[in-house]
C-alpha cells in the first residue's frame, strides 16, 4: 500500500514549506552560530518557524537538522548530540503541527555531510553511508513522516544517503541536487544523468534545491522529467515524482547582510509553472518566507482547488462535486458551516465599538436532552431584534446542558450571536483550557468570565467546587490565548480572538464597597474587554458606583429582570442573592394587581431610559421562561433608542 504522501503527490501539487536559516538570521542568529543547536537552546524559536510555515499553507515542513549529522556538528564540539538534537528537532515540527491543527507532513531533513569527497574507496564511502544512517535513524525516532536529502552538489555523496536511508526503514524518501545555471552540479553532473541515477536507486521523489531562483530550477526539472520519461517504461506501476524547491533567487549583499530579491507574487507565478510542467512537491529553499509560501498556497488554491481539510488535496474534481448545497470532499460531505475568521472581531464587538445600543437576552440552557424549546425562545427573541443571546453556564450549581453546545446549536440554527456565560466552579485550569481551545473553534468568541455560583450541596452532596483559578484568573487566561499562549506560556498556534466581559455587582452593601472596587479594578487590569452588572431596579446603585470609580473605560451592558408581579418583586428581593428592589418599585408593582405585566415593563423602559448615556447595552433576563415580555421590551427598546439623538 503506498504511502500517504506519495498518493497525495499523484494527486496534484503539494506545497512544501521555506527557508529556515534566513528566518532565524532575520531574527538575529548569526551565520556563524550553529543553526541545529538552536533545536536545544531556542526550541520556541524553531517552533514558532515551523508553525508560520504551516500557517501559511505549507503541507510539508521540514525539521532543522539540515546539518545536524556528526561530521558537521564535530565543528561546534557537538557530535555527541546528533540524536538529541534530531529527535528533538522532529518533536518540535511535530508539536507545531498540533498546535497549528493543520494537516502538515514531516520531513527529517538531512544535508551534506560537509567532507570533501574526491576519488572516494569503499571505506570513505562507509564511513559516509555510517554519518547519514546515524542521523536518518535519530529523526526516524523522533517521529517524522519522511526523509529529505537536499543541497547535495556530488552524486556518489547523494546515494549514499539513499543509501543509508534505505537502510534504517522504509519512510519515502526525496533526493535532490544542487545545480548551476547551465543545469549541472558543482561536480559537473548533469540534471539528466543525476535524474536516471536517482530513478534507478528507486527513490521516490526525485528534485532540486537550493543555488538558483525559479527559472533556472524549471530548466533543470524539466530535463530532469524529460530524461526519466525517456528512460521509464510507460507500463511503469510506480513512476518517480518530482520537486523543485528553488531560492528567491540569488543573493545581494548590502553592508553586512544578505538579500534575495524574488518576490512572493513571483513565486506564486512559478508554483503554477512547475505544476504544469509535471513538478509534484513545489517549495522553497534560501530567501524565501512564509510570505513566499502563502502566496503559492494561494495561487494553488485557485486554479487546483483548495486542500481538504483533513485529507490534504482537493483535485477539481473533488472540490466541484456538490449535493444539497454540500461539497464532497474524498469521499465525506462536509457540512457548509461559516466559522468567525481568525482574528477578527465578534459583531458584538463591532457594534459596541460603534457605540450602538446592544440588546442581549440570557436563556438558561435546557435540564435535559432536548434544546427545541429554548431554540424556539431564541427565535422569537431574534426575530424582536435582540442582537445576541448570552447563556448561562449551570447556573444556580445545578446540572444543565452544556451552555457551548448550546451556543453552538443557537448559532448554526439561527445565525444569532452568542456570550457563554463561562465559570471556573467546575474546571481545573487544564479543563478551562482545553474548553476555552474548543470554544474558539467552534466559533464561540464572546465569553464571560465568572467563578460560579456555590454548589447546592442538598443536591450533590458529594460534589465539591474546583476554582483553581477565579474570575481574574480566567479573564488573565483568556487574554493570554488572545496573545497566542496557555497559562503555562506555551504557545497555541495563533492569537485567539476572544472578546472578554467581567460581572459587575452593582447592588453592593456599604460594607462590600471596597472589596468590590478592587475586584472591579483588578478585572480591567487583567483584560476584561466589556461589563455585564447584576440586575438593578433603580438608577442610584449605578450612580453611586460611576461616583467613586468614574466611568469605566470599556462599555457597561446593565442587566435587568423585567418584573412580573409583586411575588415576583418579593421573591427576587428576599430570596435571590445579589439583587435589591427599592420600596417604591415593590410598591409599584404591588399597586399594579393583576396588571404586574405591564408595571414591570413600565418599570424597566423607565430604569433603562434614565441609564441611557451611561450604559451601552442591556441584558434581559426572562423569568419562567416569558420570552414574549422581554421580545416585546426589545422592541420597545429599539423603537426609544433609534428616536434618540
Amino acid at each position: 500500500m503506498e504511502h500517504q504522501l506519495l498518493d497525495q503527490l499523484r494527486q496534484g501539487p503539494v506545497l512544501g514549506d521555506g527557508a529556515m536559516g534566513t528566518l532565524l538570521y532575520a531574527r538575529g542568529v548569526a551565520y556563524k552560530e550553529c543553526f541545529d543547536a538552536l533545536n536545544l537552546s531556542q526550541p520556541e524559536l524553531i517552533q514558532s518557524i515551523h508553525g508560520e510555515y504551516i500557517n501559511a499553507g505549507a503541507q510539508i515542513i521540514e525539521t532543522n537538522t539540515f546539518g545536524a549529522n556528526r561530521a558537521k556538528l564535530e565543528a561546534h564540539d557537538l557530535s555527541e548530540k546528533v540524536r538529541e538534537i534530531n529527535i528533538k528537532a522532529a518533536k518540535l515540527a511535530i508539536h507545531a503541527r498540533e498546535i497549528a491543527g493543520q494537516s502538515a507532513f514531516i520531513a527529517g531533513a538531512v544535508g551534506p555531510s560537509g567532507r570533501p569527497l574526491q576519488a572516494p574507496d569503499e571505506h570513505r564511502l562507509n564511513e559516509l553511508r555510517s554519518i547519514f544512517r546515524e542521523q536518518i535513524e535519530a529523526l526516524q525516532a523522533g517521529g517524522v513522516d519522511l526523509i529529505i536529502l537536499e543541497t547535495f552538489s556530488n552524486l556518489s555523496e547523494l546515494r549514499q544517503a539513499v543509501l543509508a536511508a534505505k537502510e534504517v526503514g522504509d519512510l519515502p524518501i526525496i533526493a535532490q541536487m544542487s545545480f548551476h545555471e547551465d543545469a549541472h552540479t558543482l561536480a559537473g553532473q548533469s540534471a539528466a544523468r543525476v535524474a536516471t541515477v536517482l530513478r534507478d536507486l528507486d527513490v521516490d521523489v526525485i528534485g532540486a534545491n537550493c543555488s538558483v531562483g525559479p527559472a533556472a530550477t524549471l530548466d533543470v526539472l524539466s530535463e530532469m522529467i524529460a530524461a526519466v520519461k525517456q528512460t521509464t517504461e510507460m507500463n511503469s506501476s510506480r513512476p518517480p515524482l518530482f520537486s523543485a524547491l528553488p531560492n528567491a533567487g540569488l543573493p545581494t549583499r548590502i553592508g553586512n547582510r544578505f538579500f534575495y530579491v524574488s518576490t512572493p507574487d513571483y513565486f506564486a507565478d512559478y508554483a503554477l509553472r512547475f505544476a504544469q510542467a509535471g513538478v509534484h512537491l513545489i517549495g522553497g529553499c534560501c530567501g524565501t518566507t512564509p510570505r513566499h509560501i502563502a502566496a503559492m498556497r494561494q495561487a494553488l488554491d485557485e486554479h487546483y482547488g483548495k486542500r481538504a481539510q483533513f485529507s490534504g488535496i482537493a483535485t477539481p474534481a473533488a472540490e466541484s462535486a456538490k449535493t444539497n448545497g454540500k461539497a464532497i470532499i474524498a469521499g465525506v460531505v462536509e457540512e457548509e458551516v461559516i466559522l468567525p475568521q481568525q482574528g477578527t472581531r465578534t459583531r458584538l464587538q463591532e457594534k459596541l465599538a460603534a457605540g450602538e445600543f446592544v440588546v442581549s437576552v440570557e436563556l438558561d440552557p435546557p435540564m435535559g436532552l432536548n434544546p427545541a424549546k429554548i431554540l424556539e425562545g431564541a427565535a422569537l427573541l431574534q426575530k424582536s431584534g435582540v442582537d445576541c443571546i448570552n447563556i448561562a453556564d449551570s447556573p444556580m450549581a445545578r446540572v444543565r446542558m452544556s451552555c457551548m453546545a448550546l451556543a453552538r446549536l443557537i448559532q448554526d440554527h439561527l445565525g444569532i450571536e452568542t456570550i457563554i456565560h463561562f465559570t471556573t466552579r467546575d474546571r481545573n485550569l487544564m479543563a478551562i483550557q482545553s474548553e476555552l481551545l474548543g470554544a474558539h473553534a467552534l466559533g464561540i468568541r464572546n465569553v464571560l468570565a465568572l467563578s460560579g455560583d456555590p454548589l447546592r450541596v442538598a443536591d450533590y452532596p458529594n460534589t465539591t467546587g474546583v476554582w483553581d483559578i477565579d474570575s481574574i484568573g480566567l479573564i488573565q487566561v483568556l487574554r493570554g490565548m488572545n496573545e497566542g499562549h496557555s497559562a503555562s506560556d506555551s504557545s497555541i498556534g495563533a492569537r485567539a480572538s476572544f472578546h472578554i466581559g467581567c460581572a459587575l455587582n452593582l447592588n453592593m452593601t456599604d460594607e462590600e464597597v471596597e472589596q468590590e472596587i478592587e475586584k472591579y479594578q483588578k478585572k480591567l487590569e487583567a483584560g476584561a474587554q466589556f461589563i455585564m452588572t447584576q440586575p438593578i431596579y433603580e438608577l442610584a446603585p449605578l450612580e453611586r458606583f460611576l461616583k467613586r470609580v468614574g466611568k469605566p473605560p470599556i462599555p457597561v451592558i446593565l442587566g435587568c429582570i423585567p418584573l412580573h408581579s409583586s411575588r415576583h418583586a418579593e421573591y427576587l428581593h428576599n430570596e435571590v442573592p445579589g439583587i435589591t428592589i427599592p420600596d417604591d418599585v415593590r410598591a409599584r408593582m404591588k399597586a399594579a394587581g393583576d396588571h404586574g405585566h405591564e408595571e414591570g415593563l413600565t418599570l424597566a423602559q423607565e430604569l433603562l431610559a434614565e441609564a441611557h448615556g451611561y450604559v451601552q447595552g442591556v441584558y434581559l433576563m426572562p423569568s419562567y421562561r416569558r420570552y414574549d415580555v422581554v421580545s416585546e421590551l426589545t422592541k420597545m427598546l429599539h423603537t426609544q433608542h433609534a428616536a434618540k439623538p
